[in-house]
């Protein structure tokens, strides 16, 4: 038998069941396994009986054609289609790279394996947890990928906790979890939100823990360059930056004592031509890495200007860029409006108290020029002001 007619008797039979060949189920999930194991390591297929070559796209499409079969039996009344369906798309899922079919499908898919988890019994919500993995595993770590563990997350969880699911179910489900955590790049990301959070502790940090702290992590950060992962490449480049401004604001003459290999390394990151990597990675990180490369270097940073009502800041250091980003990301849209009326970001971006402005006195707006000098010089006094308190309190302690 051809891998698809086996998959469609796989996918419109009963489980263990026997049809009119005599097989049950569970003989053809076996065959099934095998055949897909041996097509994949080869680039044609081979009809039996027949002899006749079918070239790889024409066998991939046949396969497909059956496994949208399994997929509209996923939502059949029997328990039992159900599961031969998943036990299909198992096979089906861990045997070929399916990429450009499940993601014109995966609302779909995600849709019924939902439904499978909440209202299927112990054996459907664990192969209906195992093909969530394998769905995951096909659709990688990109945000198509993470649209649909968003969904059966919360499914997958609830069954994890719950003490009355059949223990198979909760197996798979820890299972799955686990492996999505994994490749929508959880770790990468929980790293690279932890070195952020961390750098921007650092500037809080005082004076005296500086050097120590140079000292014990840049070369640690600079190994962390080689990682595969491009968002966290960037956090650490954009960590070592800061570190190093940091440093200057202590020591005029500060330099990090592998500077040369350090500048080798940001060089290639900068210029990397990598094909593998997507188009917007690559650019993203070139951009990147040319702005720490110029400041490490020559102590360049684009300055960014930041408008809001009449008022504006400008980032114009590693520091300050932290922590606009952090308030960024917390606040998202309304960070504009906090920076206007919020007397704390005020006071931390040194703005002074809110404007209160009548027509007046908003028709005769400062110079651009006035105002990044009035913010640079208030950050900085109310910067240093804070390093004394830190160190008067670290002496303390």
């Amino acid at each position: 038998k051809s891998v698809n007619q086996l998959i469609e008797a796989l996918g419109k039979g009963r489980n263990g069941v026997k049809g009119e060949s005599g097989v049950s189920d569970d003989d053809l999930a076996s065959e099934v396994l095998s055949h897909y194991s041996s097509t994949s390591e080869s680039a044609s297929v081979i009809e039996e009986g027949t002899g006749e070559v079918v070239d790889e796209q024409t066998a991939q499409e046949e396969t497909e054609d059956k496994l949208k079969q399994c997929i509209d039996n996923l939502m059949d009344k029997s328990a039992k289609t159900r599961l031969a369906a998943l036990e299909s798309l198992r096979l089906g899922f861990s045997s070929r790279v399916l990429y450009e079919f499940l993601l014109e499908r995966r609302f779909t898919i995600s849709d019924c394996l939902e439904r499978s988890l909440k209202k299927g019994g112990g054996e459907e919500q664990a192969a209906a947890a195992t093909v969530c993995a394998l769905l995951c595993v096909q659709l990688g770590g990109g945000v198509e990928g993470e649209e649909g563990f968003k969904m059966l997350r919360p499914i997958l969880s609830s069954i994890l906790i719950d003490s009355c699911a059949s223990l198979s179910a909760r197996q798979s489900c820890a299972r799955a979890l686990g492996m999505c955590y994994l490749v929508k790049s959880g770790i990468p990301v929980l790293h690279s939100t932890a070195l952020q959070s961390w750098a921007l502790l650092c500037t809080l940090c005082p004076a005296s823990r500086i050097n120590t702290i140079l000292n014990h992590h840049m070369p640690r950060l600079h190994a962390c360059l080689e990682s595969s992962e491009v968002n966290f490449r960037i956090a650490v480049g954009e960590t070592i930056a800061l570190l190093c401004e940091l440093g200057r604001d202590i020591d005029q003459e500060f330099e990090y004592e592998d500077c040369d290999a350090l500048c080798d390394s940001l060089k290639n990151l900068a210029t990397d031509g990598n094909k593998h990597r997507a188009k917007n990675d690559r650019r993203k990180q070139r951009s990147i890495f040319r702005e720490v490369l110029h400041y490490i270097e020559n102590e360049d940073f684009t300055e960014e200007k930041i408008q809001f009502g009449i008022e504006a800041i400008y980032i114009d250091g590693w520091m300050r860029r932290r922590i606009y980003d952090a308030f960024k990301e917390v606040l998202e849209s309304g960070v504009r409006h906090h920076l206007q009326f919020n007397p704390l970001l005020r006071d931390i971006f040194g703005l002074g108290p809110p404007l209160i402005l009548d027509a007046s006195v908003k028709a005769s707006r400062i110079s651009r020029t006035e105002r990044h000098l009035f913010n640079s010089a208030a950050f900085k006094a109310r910067t240093k002001l804070r390093n004394k308190v830190r160190d008067k309190r670290a002496d303390v302690m």
